[in-house]
């Protein structure tokens, strides 16, 4: 997958799946857009790219365990709500395997 088809794929992800198929309230949006908010600001750090120039490929499990640990370690969450961005972050891959 290149850059340019991330964005869209986060796009179709919002739009295709949390709005039509899952009929996510305002508040569940807000929560998921929260959680890749807080995952491009530490890809950027990681990877040294805009989030619109990251690839799926960057997001692979260490660097999603890497978040975490920054999660609970430096932003204080705890393990539960640290561990919440995991659910969020799984759905999108159902998204990934049918584009």
């Amino acid at each position: 997958m290149n850059a340019s088809s991330f964005p869209a794929l986060l796009e179709r992800f919002f739009t295709e799946r949390l709005l039509n198929q899952m009929g996510a309230s305002p508040h569940t949006i807000a929560a998921y857009r929260d959680t890749f908010r807080l995952l491009f600001q530490f890809a950027v750090e990681q990877h040294g790219r805009a989030p619109s120039q990251l690839r799926m490929e960057d997001l692979d499990v260490a660097f999603v365990g890497r978040f975490l640990d920054h999660l609970e370690s430096k932003r204080g969450n705890s393990t539960r709500t640290r561990n919440k961005p995991i659910g969020r972050l799984t759905l999108l891959l159902p998204v990934r395997r049918h584009s």
